[in-house]
């Protein structure tokens, strides 16, 4: 998670293990669990929320829709982790929240890192205790000692989006870098 405050921009990490799952199940999760969060204080936020789960960011932006006008049916039998989604869209409705893709292990070192904390949260079965301070800086600091990311710099990275999002811009299915 990434907050532009008046110290400059702050980064925040929230990671979640269960067992017996499966990738989309987490990805669901994971959404609910950060847009819970987030709006614990009652605030309506203006997020955007970067996936490369192509099972979550479709299915909040078309399927589930659709699936909500027709009373949760679908035309092609029961909805999978149904459930889930109802409590997505209930949790995505309390903010001005807008979800896009980005092609997982592609190279894009904040996707990479997020790969890193859910294999991590997954192999050792550990979830943060909330919200918590982000070690992304070290650790992209470390990939760029070893060579990699080398010209990437994420307070650079942030203020575009940040800058379309303040603008009222929808944001694309799938995002770039």
């Amino acid at each position: 998670m990434e907050i532009r405050t008046p110290k400059g921009i702050e980064r925040r990490d929230l990671f979640l293990h269960s067992p017996s799952t499966t990738n989309n199940r987490m990805a669901l999760s994971g959404a609910i669990a950060a847009l819970q969060l987030l709006g614990q204080k009652g605030n309506r936020l203006r997020l955007l929320i970067v996936s490369d789960s192509e099972y979550l960011v479709k299915g909040i932006r078309e399927w589930a829709p659709g699936w909500e006008a027709r009373g949760w049916t679908r035309k092609g039998g029961a909805i999978e982790n149904l459930e889930l989604w109802k409590v997505l869209v209930a949790s995505t409705s309390k903010h001005d929240a807008q979800f896009t893709w980005v092609r997982g292990h592609a190279g894009h070192p904040k996707n990479e890192y997020a790969n890193d904390l859910a294999v991590r949260a997954a192999t050792e079965q550990v979830t943060s205790a909330g919200v918590v301070p982000s070690a992304f800086p070290e650790w992209l600091a470390d990939k760029q000692l070893k060579g990699k990311f080398v010209e990437y710099r994420p307070d650079d990275a942030f203020a575009p989006f940040e800058a379309r999002l303040a603008a009222g811009e929808r944001i694309p299915l799938a995002e770039g870098k």
